[in-house]
């Protein structure tokens, strides 16, 4: 087309790409419809129209070119159409990049600067040419010591006509897999400039140990387009490379953190890491790129001053990093500033909490001063201990007022605090030094010191401190204008003569801030004067009336008013005069020979400078008949007197004291008192608890002294120290008379108030007379309140009885130790008597009762203590032959043959025993009593005793061997009458054992072949056996028998009347004779008679 410009296409209306058409005769208008997305989320645009060097529109170019877009995908472009152009006129577009190559229709522009070409067709005029910027990030930064990314990138807003708001998207990738770690929206809004932005990110991983990559998109709205936008495609990303060397090495170094916050650390490396800790802790790996690990430590304590050790191991080796936790700087606390000589200006605060950060990462202080813009930096590397931080800042000539203003910056962060002063008003001076003082008279002296400061600009105040001995410590202030030269004087008065003073000094502004320190005390001795009163003098006449004693005190400091060197004494009456001169100073009274005539003593103290007034005191005594010697206790610390007004005394009154225990006259001191007064406490140093004090009142007359009172008393009244002394007077058996001696005055320390007696009875060495005070039932008590009483007559004693007795005095201070002895009272006669005559009566009487019992019981008592014992000669139920009785050598015991006895029956009756039957010996001969029989009573033994019958008998071997003979077996035979009978229990338990006659057990007769087992019960059996012990029989014939079927020693007897026994003790019986009552007795009985008594 002619007048083309070449390179460039030509566009036409129905044309695809861009097309431009005049929208009125008076301009052209087109649309720019861009099919490409740029892959920048925000592209800045820039438009402006170039008409060569000539800033006027020439003639037949188009002019006032305007491309407008509000999605910077669109493009509205307007201009004014060159003169000659028409309706249908048409234009060429080209666009070229910024390096002059031609983007074709199908490319999308790429970021960077382009240049739009508006040409028309025809030779209308020259090309119109608009410039497009699409914008990209201008720069990405890291700051790798706080791994932080810094993101910087310009919206170009003078591209747009109308405001607009942009919704801005960072995004910031990891590692090589582009891990999103972080997304976060910005908000700006267009105002029609270019505004640059910026945007700031902290990783949470050192930026060493991975690749970090950021990328932004945009999204706006306008109020032309309020239609809904898509947000534009991510800009390319930027990256930031991490660690590029390949020594291994552990991130970060040497990083400080805040305690208690979370922190990532991490390894670079080629090698295999096997493991990581902190301290003594052990974490796990987080594998990043390639060998790279990291570990994550949460809640990180407080570490100490030389940090906290991470290491991480390898096979080979191991690397670590040190990393310090602790704590931001506190606001200062109790900052303040102040002066000491308005020359410098000390600020000092208090630190608050320690940061446990030390040496290069410690806490650094700035004070800065606002009005003249001056300041001055603290920095510590060892934190003080109990002390507070301080900064110097020079007074600034011509400025009193100053705004402080102190910062603490430490590596996690900054504080701040502030103070306004007026520097006039915060004078805290130094310490007063160099003081001196110089007489001005013995009242008055000048004082001075140095006081380091320029304060000519301010009056101080000043205080003086005035110290005595037994004084008050006195303050006087006084101000003075300040000086230069730092010197300063003032002049100090009304002080007394001849006493050594101790000054101290300190000084303020008179605005008052705060003292400074006390200095140094300065004692001084002012000079003497003349002493201002006389000495206090009093008077004593000895016993002899003749000599006269005068004493006098010494005066205080603040009267003597220098050091007395010597005293004059004199006696003046009418007739004559007498003088002591020049008694020293130690001495203090001077004895006169007098007469009885009324004297006036006059004594003068006098020191370097001059002599006293003098004291004067009349010698005259007035007598007082009238006097009775009174009691009084103190209150402790003195004793109180009191005395009615008395006009008559016209001079004063003198109480004077002394021990009571001092032979009189006594002295210890005396007081004088106006005339006006009424009472008076005498106090004294001297006064001790427990010590009786003599004390006397004198009123005081024109002719002399008058005893008012005469009062014994004590300041304070003590418990005796000894007990009584007593002693016991007379005893007799039911009281003691005991005397004591009175306490020395000395040992009683207090009014004797009364007497306590104890006594009880008690012997020497066993009596404990405890808890006296208790109320003990045992011990009596008695209180002596009449102290003129000597003597106790203790009555109701009992005689013969050892009493222990104890005294104790006692005071209102209390009892007194005790003192006690033990006395026996004497033996009571009527008692001895009484008590021998009652036991004997009593055992008279026993006697007569025994013997009339035993009397009655005679009969009882014989038969059973001492029961006839029968003869067994006499015994007529067993005859025997006399030969046979006798005895024979010839004859032998009876052998053990079979034989037919009579019957032997005995019978005995025993309560709940059933009774024994005969016993019998089964024989063809045997008699047996008829069972219609009537038996004898049951308490009724009846013996019968059928002799034996000897007859021979054949032995027939043929009937032993068949089992048809007899046996006889013997029993014991003995005493019918036992003497006492046996419990029903035992003879339940032994019928067969029981005493008495024990009858012939009945035993079968058995054949041979059961003899062996019937020998070997025999023993068990109740067979016939002797009525003694067996083991105190004696056996006299060598032929006595002996069990020969077993090897038993035990002895078998023969007959009854067997030669070798002689122990049948069978009383006569005949039926006249009583019946046995079981041989036993009871109480009872005893007081029963017999029916024969």
């Amino acid at each position: 087309m002619p007048g083309a410009r070449p390179g460039c296409p030509r566009r036409t209306e129905d044309g695809r790409g861009l097309v431009f058409r005049t929208t009125d005769p008076d301009g052209g208008r087109g649309r720019e419809e861009d099919d490409f997305k740029s892959p920048v989320v925000l592209i800045h645009i820039y438009a402006s129209v170039f008409n060569g060097s000539s800033k006027q529109p020439e003639k037949g170019r188009s002019s006032g070119v305007k491309c407008v877009t509000s999605d910077l995908q669109a493009w509205d472009c307007s201009w004014r159409a060159p003169s000659g152009a028409g309706r249908g006129a048409l234009y060429d577009v080209c666009i070229k990049n910024s390096w002059g190559k031609q983007v074709l229709k199908s490319q999308a522009l790429s970021p960077g600067h382009y240049e739009i070409t508006i040409s028309p067709l025809h030779d209308f005029g020259s090309p119109i040419r608009i410039h497009i910027m699409k914008n990209v990030i201008l720069r990405l930064s890291a700051n790798f010591s706080t791994s932080t990314l810094h993101l910087e990138w310009s919206d170009r807003g003078s591209a747009f006509p109308h405001q607009a708001n942009v919704i801005w998207e960072i995004k910031v990738l990891r590692k090589e897999n582009m891990e999103l770690v972080k997304l976060e929206t910005f908000n700006t809004t267009l105002n029609g400039k270019d505004t640059v932005h910026r945007w700031s990110w902290a990783s949470d991983l050192p930026l060493e140990c991975a690749t970090h990559s950021v990328g932004l998109r945009r999204y706006m709205t306008t109020r032309a387009s309020l239609a809904d936008k898509e947000w534009s495609d991510w800009s390319p990303l930027q990256n930031v490379s991490g660690a590029t060397d390949t020594q291994n090495k552990v991130f970060p170094q040497d990083k400080v953190v805040p305690v208690g916050s979370d922190i990532t650390f991490c390894f670079v490396t080629q090698e295999e890491v096997s493991s990581a800790q902190m301290s003594y802790s052990k974490y796990p790996l987080i594998h990043l790129d390639g060998e790279n690990v990291a570990i994550k430590v949460h809640n990180i304590s407080v570490s100490i001053s030389s940090g906290t050790n991470v290491v991480f191991m390898t096979n080979k080796d191991m690397y670590g990093t040190v990393i310090f936790a602790g704590y931001p700087p506190d606001i200062p606390q109790k900052l303040n500033c102040e002066t000491y000589d308005l020359k410098e200006i000390i600020c000092t605060w208090d630190p608050g909490r320690p940061t446990a950060l030390v040496g290069p990462r410690s806490t650094s202080y700035t004070l800065f001063e606002s009005f003249s813009g001056e300041s001055v930096e603290f920095k510590r590397v060892v934190a003080p201990i109990n002390e507070s931080y301080q900064l110097f800042f020079q007074v600034l000539p011509n400025q009193e007022i100053y705004n402080f203003t102190l910062n603490a910056l430490n590596p996690l962060g900054q504080s701040e605090s502030t103070i306004f002063i007026n520097v006039t008003e915060k004078v805290s001076p130094h310490t007063p030094t160099s003081i001196r003082v110089k007489d001005i008279n013995s009242t008055a002296v000048t004082l001075s010191w140095h006081l380091p400061g320029s304060f000519a600009k301010i009056k101080l105040l000043c205080q003086v401190e005035i110290n005595k001995a037994n004084s008050v410590r006195e303050l006087r202030n006084v101000t003075i204008k300040g000086v230069d030269n730092s010197n300063y004087l003032i002049a100090v008065d009304k002080l007394s003569p001849y006493t050594v003073y101790a000054f101290r000094i300190r000084c303020s502004s008179e605005t008052f801030w705060k003292w400074s320190k006390w200095s140094s005390e300065k004692q001084y001795l002012t000079t003497e004067a003349i002493p201002s009163k006389g000495p206090d003098t009093w008077r004593e006449w000895r016993s002899d009336g003749k000599n006269l004693i005068i004493y006098w005190k010494p005066l205080p400091m603040n009267e003597a008013n220098g050091k007395i060197l010597f005293y004059n004494v004199s006696c003046s009456s009418e007739e004559k005069t007498q003088s002591l001169s020049e008694i020293p100073d130690p001495q203090h009274k001077a004895e006169m020979q007098l007469d009885k005539h009324d004297y006036i003593i006059s004594v003068v103290a006098k020191n370097s400078v001059g002599s006293s007034p003098p004291s004067r005191i009349a010698s005259m005594e007035i007598p007082n008949d009238d006097l009775k010697v009174e009691q009084t206790v103190g209150m402790g610390n003195g004793i109180l007197l009191t005395w009615n007004y008395d006009p008559n005394m016209t001079c004063d009154y003198v109480i004077k004291w002394c021990n009571a225990s001092q032979p009189q006259p006594c002295l210890m001191d005396w007081k004088k008192v106006p005339a006006d007064s009424t009472e008076a406490v005498i106090q004294s140093d001297q006064f001790r608890p427990g010590v009786r004090y003599h004390f006397f009142l004198y009123g005081c007359r024109n002719h002399g002294y008058q005893l008012l009172r005469s009062v014994i008393g004590y300041v304070e009244e003590l418990a005796p120290t000894v007990a009584p002394n007593f002693t016991v007077e007379d005893t007799s058996a039911d009281s003691i008379l005991v005397k004591w001696d009175d306490i020395p005055v000395e040992e009683l320390r207090g009014f004797l108030r009364g007497y306590v007696f104890y006594f009880e009875k008690g012997e020497r060495d066993t009596s404990k007379m405890r808890g006296l005070e208790s109320g003990r039932s045992d011990v009596k008590v008695k209180n002596i309140t009449d102290i003129s009483q000597k003597t106790l007559r203790i009555a109701d004693l009992q005689g013969k009885t050892s009493y222990h007795l104890v005294l104790r005095a006692y005071t209102d201070g209390g009892l007194g130790p005790e003192k006690g002895m033990f006395v026996v009272t004497k033996e009571n006669s009527v008692g001895l008597i009484i008590a021998i005559l009652i036991p004997v009566a009593v055992a008279v009487l026993v006697g007569v009762v025994t013997s009339v019992l035993c009397y009655r019981k005679r009969e009882w008592i014989k038969e059973t203590f001492y029961p006839d014992i029968p003869n067994p000669e006499n015994c007529k139920a067993l005859q025997f032959q006399k030969a046979v009785c006798e005895g024979s050598s010839a004859l032998k015991t009876l052998e053990m043959n079979p034989c037919t006895p009579n019957n032997v029956e005995v019978l005995e009756t025993r309560t709940a025993v059933p009774k024994i039957e005969d016993t019998e010996i089964i024989s063809p001969v045997a008699e047996r009593p008829p069972d219609g029989s009537e038996a004898e009573p049951e308490n009724h033994v009846a013996v019968s005793y059928c002799p034996p019958v000897i007859e021979e008998e054949i032995p027939n071997p043929g009937a032993e061997e068949a089992g048809g003979t007899s046996q006889v077996v013997y029993i014991d035979v003995q005493s019918m009458y036992q003497p006492q009978a046996k419990p029903e229990a035992e003879q339940d338990a032994d019928p067969g054992a029981g005493g008495g006659y024990k009858p012939q057990m009945h035993l079968p007769v058995t054949s041979a072949g059961d003899e062996a087992a019937a020998e070997g019960d025999l023993e068990k059996t109740a067979g016939y056996r002797p009525q003694a012990t067996v083991n105190a029989w004696t056996l006299v014939s060598p032929d006595s028998p002996r069990s020969t079927d077993s090897n038993s020693d035990a002895v078998s007897f023969g007959s009854p009347c067997s030669i070798n026994s002689r122990q049948f003790l069978i009383p006569p019986k005949d039926e006249d004779s009583p019946r046995s009552n079981g041989g036993g007795w009871s109480f009872t009985n005893f007081f029963q008679n017999k029916p024969n008594d």
